[in-house]
């Protein structure tokens, strides 16, 4: 309980600290975010962001800030594309090229399959024992030569489609 009241006059002290940093807000509220960038955020779904993209502009760009609010007929095509960029991160192409990142991304998979069959490979040559006598072919023929002498199963079984007289499958 003391804790509990030292922690809390604390944080008053202090200011907001991480609480008051991550709470819920207005996304255009750019208080303690670092700049030019603050809560920019634009998609395709959404491409009109709450803020723009560059928030402190320098005196070049103030300017031309100052000569967008008169008529647009006197900007050059440069000015409007730089307007544009204080505004706005990307374009629509710009937002809708294809990325390189399948490359890393099949890299990645690929390596991991590389890795897993190294793995497999060193566990059956140093982790896993022999293969059991039971597995070996040899083993496998004397146990059906066997069943068959043993007359097992013979009116649906193995015995029922062996023929004693010739000693061979039958046809």
């Amino acid at each position: 309980m003391f804790f509990r009241a030292a922690w809390s006059l604390v944080l008053r002290k202090t200011g907001p600290g991480i609480r008051g940093m991550h709470s819920p807000g207005s996304a255009a509220h750019s208080e303690g975010k670092m700049p030019p960038y603050t809560s920019y955020h634009a998609q395709r779904t959404y491409p009109m962001p709450d803020e723009p993209f560059c928030t402190e502009l320098n005196a070049e760009q103030r300017a031309l800030k100052e000569k967008e609010k008169g008529s647009w007929t006197q900007l050059s095509h440069a000015e409007k594309v730089a307007l544009y960029r204080l505004q706005f991160h990307e374009t629509f192409a710009e937002m809708n090229r294809r990325s390189n990142e399948w490359k890393t991304v099949m890299g990645c998979v690929f390596f991991f399959f590389g890795f897993t069959a190294l793995l497999i490979w060193w566990q059956r040559v140093y982790v896993f024992p022999e293969k059991p006598i039971t597995l070996t072919d040899e083993w496998k023929a004397q146990q059906l030569q066997r069943i068959l002498d043993m007359k097992g199963n013979p009116v649906q079984g193995l015995a029922s489609r062996w023929d004693y007289e010739k000693k061979e499958w039958k046809k």
